[in-house]
């Protein structure tokens, strides 16, 4: 059973692994979280020679394609037989709807994380999970059966100022989506607006 944690510490490995171990119940206030978009590009670390120029030589930080492998398949019947009855049934009815493909990878990877942050939220605790079109739309849903529909807040939309060259055969995907849950009844929507307002004040 994980211990609480008296102070501020910085975990850097897989976070399904650190919020297994390190995590315990409901003891965290507030989740942000920024995953990959199932986005198909490869993603490096981007740092500068010591003239300020950028390096040729980058590091690739994560490759965001998924692809479903023993260790995917062993995550989803983990969900299918060990969570709530509305997330295993979830879970079938997307395999069934997009199968074992990069994008049933991609859930399966999410699935399994935010089950996690919900088990440590507090019942006054709220999420704030940030996504774009590629699959906010499988991400709502998935939401809606591990916090519940009732417990949804809200849908921000982030207007971006460009779009990142996407617009070469489709309309620009000039915004993000961050979808906003509750732990439980008990937390509204004003105070997380204000809370929000004083962070971008400051």
């Amino acid at each position: 059973m994980p211990q609480p944690i008296s102070q501020n510490t910085l975990f850097y490995g897989d976070n399904l692994t650190i919020l297994r171990e390190y995590i315990p119940d409901e003891s965290v206030d507030l989740v942000y979280l920024d995953p990959p978009f199932n986005s198909s590009r490869n993603y490096n670390v981007l740092f500068r020679d010591e003239a300020g120029k950028y390096s040729e030589a980058q590091i690739a930080a994560f490759e965001d394609t998924w692809h479903w492998t023993h260790e995917t398949e062993r995550t989803y019947r983990e969900l299918v037989t060990e969570s709530s009855t509305r997330v295993s049934e979830l879970m079938g009815a997307l395999r069934s709807l997009v199968g074992t493909s990069e994008m049933g990878a991609y859930l399966v990877m999410m699935a399994a994380r935010i089950v996690e942050l919900h088990r440590v939220l507090k019942p006054t605790g709220s999420l704030y999970l940030h996504a774009d079109p590629t699959a906010s739309h499988y991400l709502k849903i998935l939401l809606d059966a591990i916090f519940g529909p009732e417990n949804f807040r809200n849908h921000i939309t982030w207007k971006r100022s460009d779009a990142h060259n996407d617009a070469k055969k489709q309309f620009g995907q000039t915004s993000d989506h961050i979808l906003f849950y509750a732990r439980s009844k008990a937390v509204g929507l004003q105070p997380s607006i204000r809370a929000i307002s004083r962070t971008n004040a400051s």
